[in-house]
């Protein structure tokens, strides 16, 4: 099964300096029908002006992962970690038993952003920080593991039963990703366009998967003028990406559930 979240149909937002699109219900968007999908409950789709952001606020049993798509941002906590993450990298705090961090552009340019959240399997766990950099050859590869439960591969450690990957497609480049029988998964497209098991998704479409065997990605299904419309991302001097996603490896579990 695969239920599709068109980009259009999430919470819209603009507060001037932040305009964002919430995946799931967040703060004053409230939509019964999108809580959640097993750990993960929210996916913010994030812009924020220059010289602006999010003041120094509070967490406490979240784990919170920033991924910057375009731009630069200023973390600082009171772990006493001060910290810019640019595009391309990846911030997993954990929150634990409680944090209090800032998230500013300080820059003259906006930056892009997805902020997720997924619940943690254990409660009030000592704080901690971490912060992951794609080399060049992984950014060259169709899937690279960012986020698991152990760390394997330099990845991030989550307090959760949680892998998430982050991939992307040249333009005729096409991906089969074998899937687990006792997961769910949740796919993201942040940026371009791609065919997703015959589906079209654009930057922004999600989906909820499970009972699925296997995943066929694919940008060769797009036209030649669909290509020629997409905003490409250069990785090296001999692949040009055309879209960019994260896959959630999730436990069984259509509903959020803590522990």
């Amino acid at each position: 099964m695969i239920k599709v979240r068109l980009a259009e149909d999430r919470g819209h937002v603009d507060h001037g300096w932040l305009k964002a699109a919430h995946t799931f219900s967040f703060a004053r968007y409230y939509e019964p029908t999108e809580m959640g999908f097993s750990d993960l409950i929210v996916i913010n789709d994030d812009r924020i002006a220059p010289h602006r952001g999010f003041g120094a606020h509070p967490h406490d049993n979240m784990e919170i992962l920033t991924y910057v798509l375009e731009g630069e941002l200023t973390h600082q906590d009171s772990m006493g970690n001060s910290e810019t993450i640019k595009a391309g990298e990846i911030q997993l705090m954990s929150a634990g038993s409680g944090v209090v961090h800032s998230e500013k552009n300080g820059s003259d340019h906006p930056v892009h952003l997805l902020q997720i959240w997924l619940l943690p399997n254990e409660a009030n766990t000592p704080p901690r920080y971490q912060q992951l950099e794609l080399l060049d050859n992984q950014k060259q590869n169709p899937l690279t593991l960012i986020v698991s439960p152990n760390g394997e591969d330099q990845s991030l450690q989550i307090r959760q039963e949680t892998r998430i990957y982050a991939g992307g497609l040249t333009a005729t480049g096409s991906l089969d990703i074998p899937l687990k029988e006792d997961r769910f998964y949740y796919f993201h497209l942040a940026k371009g366009e791609l065919s997703l098991n015959g589906h079209r998704f654009k930057a922004g479409d999600g989906a909820r998967i499970y009972d699925e065997t296997q995943l066929m990605l694919s940008a060769t299904g797009l036209s030649a003028t669909d290509l020629s419309a997409i905003e490409t991302t250069s990785l090296d001097s001999d692949k040009t990406v055309v879209a960019e996603f994260l896959l959630f490896e999730l436990r069984p579990y259509h509903e959020p559930r803590r522990g």
